[in-house]
């Protein structure tokens, strides 16, 4: 039974509709970068290219195992990062990442070795600036000033960050040579042993001079391939001092999550981590039994933070890294430690533009192909439906404006970036909209063709219509959520924006076109049969009246 005219209230579903493109538009324009055009994928505005190349410590080939487990790795770190778009592919030896825009830093921070581990410190003292005379073995060296920090409340004590190693994105190795040959591996394994053999030296005088001839200026051969069960001496990432490190006590492998967030009591940006059982248990001991000594976390054979321990942290609890933080730099940390360290050690030996021409290229040979499209569509339905084709026009238009600040917003939070496969499921889905526009009007020519007015064919229509409309994108909808979980690369921006203008059709058909169509019922314009274009079904409809009563008074 369809619900009677007075049940209905159009005016407010156009109400709802209005408020929501009111609220997506006024977030476009007042929050985040107020940027108002969507974020372009590789193909559309080009991008950057880094290859990373393999190192080992004894200078062999990487294993395949060992390339296609960094390959999974950073490509979890590219969706932890939000780099939507980006590709990373494995070329022979290397591991080739593509970035979409020109910031090429991003590109080889995903690189990062991340080799991590906690390691008790011994001593530590300022560097020396480039170029100056640094202290000379056995002298008393100068201390790194404590951490500061405000102890946290009691249930959950965390470590005070040391200001001076506040942490920055780690240097990144000189580019090598593009023709690098095996002569070069076997110099970059001569490094790496002739470094380990002074800064990770068990002899105390050997342990001083390191410490002050370490040149934390200059790229480190040690970079992600120390020893964890042999001392270190290592910079802080900011180059501004040098630490003494005792044998790894937890590997990163060990770290269960990282988090970073804002500490509103404290006012300042923290990293919360969470060991898993081993290294909770001895995180646990370490700190109940060093309280007022250093931890340093060194990230590919550098010290990014070292905290001094201001309370035991029971096993199984949280400990926070706190110290001069902003929230990206936060954020930035927390996304290196959770995802993992890598099997293997990279240098970024070679970055470069990608160019959009042929992209470009693509997209306005798409978009004139899909305007065409959309103008036939459209001239269909004045023509075949008259004046309701115009409520078709409205509806299609009401919904790409809500496309497009979606597609902003999306850009903006969570670097959704909009390529080719992405626009074709814009289009396909838009199309799909205007199905269920079809499938509406001919349930109401289905009423009228039974001798029902267009005023009483509408409501009965769209009760008949909406089930029809609902099933048709609940496939649609699961189809491309399937395919968005099964595939990778571009064809998940493709099942992304087809499930997403899925949801649109029935949030535009439910509360735009349906009141549209409604309010039209009720107008004596638009019941005219020469203006909705129904009078043929209305002539169908008295031919059939006309028979049945004919055919009883035969029978009479």
């Amino acid at each position: 039974m369809a619900p009677s005219t007075g049940s209905v209230h159009p005016v407010r579903y156009l109400t709802v509709f209005a408020v929501l493109v009111a609220v997506l538009y006024a977030l476009v324009f007042f929050t985040g970068d107020k940027s108002a055009t969507p974020k372009l994928g590789i193909d559309l505005q080009g991008g950057t290219r880094v290859t990373l190349t393999a190192r080992t410590p004894d200078g062999s080939k990487p294993t395949p195992d060992s390339l296609r487990q960094a390959q999974e790795i950073i490509e979890t770190r590219v969706n932890g990062l939000g780099v939507s778009g980006s590709e990373v592919v494995i070329d022979g030896d290397n591991l080739v990442i593509t970035v979409p825009g020109d910031d090429s830093a991003q590109a080889r921070s995903l690189g990062q070795t991340a080799r991590l581990y906690v390691r008790p410190v011994q001593t530590s003292q300022a560097a020396a600036p480039a170029g100056t005379q640094a202290p000379a073995a056995g002298e008393t060296p100068a201390p790194t000033p404590a951490g500061t920090e405000t102890p946290a409340p009691q249930n959950r004590p965390f470590p005070a960050q040391d200001p001076s190693t506040s942490p920055e994105p780690a240097p990144t190795a000189e580019p090598a040579p593009a023709d690098a040959s095996g002569t070069e591996t076997a110099e970059a394994a001569d490094e790496i042993a002739a470094a380990r053999a002074t800064r990770q030296s068990t002899d105390p005088a050997v342990q001083q001079q390191a410490m002050a001839t370490l040149d934390c200026s200059v790229p480190d051969p040690l970079r992600g391939n120390d020893d964890p069960a042999l001392p270190l001496v290592a910079c802080s990432t900011d180059g501004q001092a040098v630490y003494l490190l005792e044998p790894a006590i937890i590997d990163g492998q060990e770290i269960a999550d990282a988090t970073s967030g804002y500490n509103s009591q404290q006012s300042r940006h923290e990293v919360s981590l969470t060991f898993k059982s081993e290294g909770s248990n001895t995180w646990a001991t370490f700190t109940s039994q060093n309280i007022g000594k250093q931890a340093a976390f060194t990230l590919d054979s550098k010290v990014v933070s070292a905290p001094v321990v201001q309370g035991a942290t029971p096993a199984g609890s949280s400990t926070s890294i706190t110290g001069s933080f902003t929230a990206e730099s936060a954020k930035e940390l927390a996304n290196t430690l959770k995802y993992g360290s890598l099997p293997l050690s990279f240098a970024a030996s070679e970055a470069e533009t990608v160019s959009a021409t042929l992209g470009l290229a693509s997209l306005e040979a798409g978009l004139i192909a899909g305007l065409v499209g959309l103008v036939l569509v459209l001239l269909y339905c004045l023509l075949y439906y008259r004046m309701l084709g115009v409520l078709t026009a409205l509806s299609l238009v009401l919904s790409g404006v809500m496309v497009y600040a979606i597609m902003v917003l999306l850009g903006r939070y969570i670097n959704f970036t909009l390529d080719l496969a992405g626009i074709a499921g814009l289009i396909i889905g838009i199309g799909m909209t205007a199905d269920s526009f079809v499938v509406f009007f001919e349930r109401i020519k289905d009423e009228m063709r039974e001798g029902r007015s267009f005023r009483s064919a509408v409501p009965r229509g769209w009760a008949r219509a909406r089930r029809t409309i609902l099933s048709g994108n609940a496939v649609s909808f699961i189809a491309a959520a399937v395919l968005y979980v099964l595939a990778i690369g571009q064809v998940r921006g493709f099942a992304f924006t087809l499930g997403l203008t899925t949801v649109l059709d029935v949030v535009v058909v439910f509360l735009v076109t349906w009141p549209l169509v409604h309010l039209a019922s009720k107008s004596p314009f638009w019941s005219k049969p020469g203006v909705n274009g129904l009078g043929a079904v209305q002539q169908i409809a008295k031919e059939r009246k006309a028979a049945a009563a004919s055919a009883k008074e035969s029978r009479v």
